[in-house]
């Protein structure tokens, strides 16, 4: 329920669901950049991780100014106006810019450290003056996949760093330009959940296409169509759920720690909004479950089909066998060579043995029948 908070709009449009390839694709594998044994807080970024790109939003009291590839210069200047400034950071590649965010906004080296090891399930740690949590969100360029998102919390500031390009906090920017809106009449914490509440939100639309699709393979099941590009495809939805879980499972239990933490980077007002948050997470996580449990009975439902195909055709030839073996016996009798044979030298012999192998194959059908297994 949303009664307690401001009505958002939807996220921002995801792209289409990407076609499940059963895993031709080749899947994005993460191992830890920072070495055995290296001093705590060392930033080693994974080995793929883009240039950095920073942008920045200050707004007071109606006031509204963007700046593109911000330096630190310019930050410090948003910062000495007053009120709230977002720096968004896209790209973990460039090692100095992220020791010098950190100086800048006074963030911890261990939550720094935290920041470029991109593997991080959600948490939040709390400090004196911010709140650093962790959590991941949609891929824009594929929505069955996630990326980790790192965000600091504090007094006048919040500061994200995101692994790529795109995101889902364009309705943010466009509520944050709006001088009527929430957004620039509140404080940092507020914006803080506007960003968690866009992550959050941006999941419904792939589970909602996720379960699409398994309607319609099964359909396909159910209609005896399913192909081999079918099944393929039910197990790559069966993996990105996984994925989807393993993302939104740790969620939960950190918004907990949001609702009920009473530290100063979340004011009480914005509380009531984390619980909407939670309540929303809460919903994902039964929704991802019980589509896994669809994945499962769809797939078991597509074997018994193929059990039952297996069966018919098993049973078709042994329906066959079991005629053909006794005219089997009969022509063999009468192949041996011998020179007294019942009726071998009379002109009726021939189509005698023919009547009586064909007498013999409408008695097994009859009887077939009428065991019910024709």
């Amino acid at each position: 329920m949303r009664g307690v908070s401001e009505p958002t709009p939807p996220s921002s449009p995801v792209p289409p669901t990407p076609p499940a390839d059963g895993g031709r694709r080749a899947r994005r594998r993460r191992h830890r950049a920072t070495k055995v044994g290296a001093s705590p807080g060392t930033i080693a970024p994974p080995p793929d991780a883009l240039p950095l790109q920073v942008a920045a939003i200050g707004y007071n009291c109606g006031a509204v100014v963007e700046k593109r590839g911000a330096t630190i210069a310019e930050i410090q200047a948003l910062r000495r106006q007053g009120g709230v400034v977002w720096v968004d950071v896209v790209g973990l590649g460039d090692v100095a810019m992220l020791r010098a965010l950190g100086e800048e906004f006074g963030l911890h080296r261990l939550a720094v450290e935290d920041v470029a090891n991109v593997g991080q399930r959600a948490k939040v740690e709390d400090y004196d003056d911010h709140t650093f949590i962790v959590l991941r969100m949609i891929d824009a360029q594929h929505p069955a996949e996630t990326e980790q998102l790192a965000m600091f919390v504090g007094a006048d500031y919040v500061l994200i760093f995101q692994e790529r390009p795109g995101d889902c906090f364009e309705l943010v920017r466009q509520r944050l330009r709006d001088p009527r809106g929430q957004l620039q009449k509140r404080g940092a914490d507020y914006l803080g959940y506007a960003l968690l509440d866009a992550v959050v939100d941006d999941y419904f639309p792939t589970l909602e296409r996720l379960d699409d699709r398994l309607e319609q393979i099964e359909q396909q099941i159910l209609a005896d169509k399913a192909s081999k590009e079918a099944v393929a495809e039910l197990h790559a939805v069966r993996r990105a759920l996984l994925e989807l879980r393993r993302a939104v499972w740790p969620l939960r239990e950190a918004t907990s720690v949001l609702m009920r933490d009473e530290g100063s980077n979340f004011s009480a007002d914005v509380r009531p909004y984390l619980r909407d948050v939670h309540d929303h997470v809460v919903q994902l996580i039964d929704l991802i479950e019980s589509q896994r449990e669809l994945t499962s009975s769809l797939l078991d439902l597509h074997l018994s089909h193929v059990n039952h195909r297996l069966n018919e055709v098993m049973k078709l030839l042994t329906i066959i066998s079991t005629i053909f073996i006794p005219l089997t016996f009969l022509v063999g009798v009468y192949g041996m060579n011998f020179d007294w044979m019942p009726e071998l030298r009379v002109w009726w012999g021939y189509p005698a043995c023919l009547a009586a192998m064909l007498g013999m194959a409408l008695l097994m059908l009859r009887w077939l029948r009428n065991r019910g297994w024709l």
